[in-house]
């Protein structure tokens, strides 16, 4: 979604050495908190979905289907948006998305009040949890976790707040931490990152500034369709953009952001051409499910879906 767009766009821009707009900034950070908020509520509903629980799924993909209508009204598309781009985004926001995002926000809390009513105290539920595939914090380490896999062990440790990309530096947020490190520990700091996001996403809507979306170079970034229309030196550069693309200086990068499953690594490698030499992606799943023999001994073999669950795995970044 779009905090791997992030990843790709932060790395490029590094390499391009390129200076974002501020607005564009903002907008990234609301977008990849949107992300955060349909990841952890996929991951929470499907884990409890997997353990007997079929109500929270039910309830929560009703809030999700306003999410990807967020996603749609800025991109066209639902999921694979291709609206963070190098140099800022695709589109500005569209009139009334900002008032919309707002009203969402402030009554998402009480969904996920709902959410934590169900679950939090529910005895089946920390009955299959608690004490359940509990990873230390030296283990953690060692295993190479990363996300909510690493904070639930109790390792403060957040991407965002380390090394802050867009404006996360001037975001007020709090590092979800919980020491007991098991499976009911995940679930709490999902749950609690989602209020986090929340407030990063209320704080970048206030602060939201005008101006730019994106930078004025157009042979960087695709010029606008009116520009395209009325200038001949727009429609030269429309051409040589979309047929010779980004030209980056023989260098390096590697560029980490703190996507919802874990840290998310961009590698590149530029030949002086408009094509990477060598491009190598860092998901976090693989280090995850390779620890799952780790993890499962010792226990039920009915507890191997409560632990793989809580991991967040998408099978499809593992077979890369």
């Amino acid at each position: 979604m779009m905090v791997q767009e992030q990843a790709y766009a932060l790395a490029v821009e590094s390499l391009l050495n390129i200076t974002v707009p501020l607005r564009a900034k903002y907008i990234r950070v609301i977008f990849a908190e949107l992300t955060r908020l349909l990841n952890h509520l996929l991951a929470i509903t499907t884990h409890a979905l997997d353990v007997g629980a079929l109500t929270p799924f039910l309830w929560v993909f009703e809030e999700r289907e306003k999410l990807m209508e967020f996603y749609e009204r800025v991109s066209g598309a639902r999921l694979h948006s291709s609206y963070i781009r190098p140099g800022g985004v695709a589109f500005d926001l569209p009139q009334g998305l900002v008032s919309d995002l707002y009203l969402f926000v402030s009554k998402f809390g009480s969904r996920l009040n709902e959410l934590e009513e169900l679950l939090f105290s529910n005895r089946i539920w920390k009955q299959r949890l608690e004490f359940v595939g509990i990873v230390s914090a030296n283990d953690v380490k060692k295993l190479g976790f990363s996300g909510v896999m690493l904070r639930a062990s109790g390792i403060v440790w957040d991407i965002r707040k380390i090394w802050p990309y867009d404006a996360y530096a001037d975001c007020p947020f709090n590092i979800v931490v919980a020491k007991e490190g098991d499976c009911y520990a995940r679930f709490k700091v999902r749950m609690q990152e989602m209020r986090e996001s929340l407030s990063l996403i209320l704080f970048s809507l206030l602060k939201l500034p005008l101006g730019e979306f994106k930078i004025n170079d157009y042979k960087l970034v695709n010029e606008s369709r009116t520009f395209i229309k009325t200038s001949m030196e727009g429609m030269i550069h429309h051409f040589k953009f979309y047929s010779e693309g980004m030209v980056c200086l023989p260098f390096d990068t590697y560029f980490v952001v703190e996507a919802p499953k874990g840290e998310f690594g961009i590698y590149l490698l530029s030949d002086g051409t408009s094509r990477p030499y060598r491009c190598r992606i860092k998901a976090p799943g693989f280090l995850h499910l390779a620890a799952l023999d780790f993890m499962v001994r010792g226990h039920l073999i009915a507890d191997v879906v409560t632990i793989i669950g809580t991991q967040d795995i998408v099978f499809g970044e593992i077979d890369r």
